[in-house]
């Protein structure tokens, strides 16, 4: 599925491009917050990130555990909130926040983590794992996978029940998701029973047909993206290794995945990133649904208190979520 960047539709939808107009006359002009020192960047992020975090779905519980350090992964000990939704079904999904490795938090991601679980059904988990440059690849993944690993064997930690179990992630939260899982396989550890992945970031290459024609934006840039990734991954040897850039795994270890749901935004840096590793998928024999929304920025998930189109993908995702986890109940 390789495109050409004159084969990218470049319109913004008018609901997105309207969003966007009126962020732009509240805010006015903002500094890049990647080139600010990362915890004045972080502030940044969690502030422009508020206005989407309010009129919260009501949840019939939720509740925060810190999951143990793991000595053998080298994580260290994560806070991770759990969200339950009022109509539960049975299952858990394991929901990465994105940030380009370096920002947000569970409670940046607070309302979109919710309107999954209501969609879902699920019990949604939310890790709030360690950010670049303070804390370089691989320390965010190993939290990551130290989350996964207590919901796989140990869900009673979380005051969770054995069930389906799944992973999602946004942006970066896609990339850690998806290489938790190539992680636990080649560890040999069980796999959970799907994926749920967002406008994931998923490769390094920066000439890419979507980096090309969104190089400037609107929102995220290829600029950002390079910044994040010197400082999630400053060792460029490093980027070749598929639990930091998973579009570099074998065809072996794709091939074997659990069933992957990909999604991504229409007017993003990183929509080549989701399409190829969709088409590469798809070469490999496996049947993995891609959807592309157009018309909608990066980051657009985080957008539902405002944007329908937010909430019809999300919707979309819940109905995945709830097939996954019915096949696999």
């Amino acid at each position: 599925m390789q495109m050409r960047p004159d084969e990218i539709c470049t319109k913004l939808s008018p609901e997105m491009d309207a969003l966007l107009q009126r962020v732009q006359a509240e805010d006015g002009p903002q500094p890049d917050p990647t080139l600010l020192p990362a915890p004045e960047g972080r502030a940044a992020a969690a502030s422009s990130n508020r206005r989407w975090n309010v009129d919260l779905p009501p949840m019939a519980d939720t509740r925060e555990y810190h999951i143990p350090a793991d000595l053998e992964l080298g994580s260290v000990a994560c806070r991770t909130r759990v969200l339950v939704p009022n109509e539960r079904i049975q299952g858990t999904l394991l929901f990465v926040h994105g940030g380009g490795f370096s920002f947000c938090s569970p409670d940046t991601h607070e309302r979109c983590a919710r309107v999954l679980a209501v969609e879902s059904g699920m019990a949604v988990v939310v890790p709030d794992y360690r950010l670049a440059p303070e804390h370089p690849y691989p320390a965010g993944l190993m939290d990551v996978v130290a989350v996964l690993r207590t919901l796989t064997y140990k869900p009673s930690t979380l005051g969770l029940g054995a069930g389906p179990l799944l992973v999602s992630g946004d942006s970066a939260g896609a990339n850690l998701a998806l290489a938790a899982m190539i992680h636990e396989q080649r560890s040999g550890h069980r796999l959970p029973d799907g994926a749920l992945l967002f406008y994931g970031v998923y490769s390094g290459d920066h000439t890419s047909p979507s980096h090309v024609r969104f190089a400037e934006g609107p929102g995220l840039t290829t600029a950002k993206m390079q910044r994040y990734w010197n400082w999630y991954v400053p060792n460029e040897e490093d980027r070749r290794d598929p639990l930091a850039a998973p579009m570099n795994a074998s065809d072996d270890e794709l091939r074997s995945l659990p069933p992957l749901w990909l999604q991504a935004a229409g007017i993003d840096p990183l929509l080549s990133d989701t399409v190829l590793l969709g088409r590469r998928l798809h070469e490999l024999g496996r049947d993995d649904p891609v959807s592309v929304i157009p018309g909608v920025v990066h980051g657009f998930l985080q957008m539902t208190v405002s944007l329908q189109a937010a909430r019809d993908a999300l919707a979309a995702a819940g109905t995945a979520a709830r097939t996954l986890a019915k096949t696999n109940g």
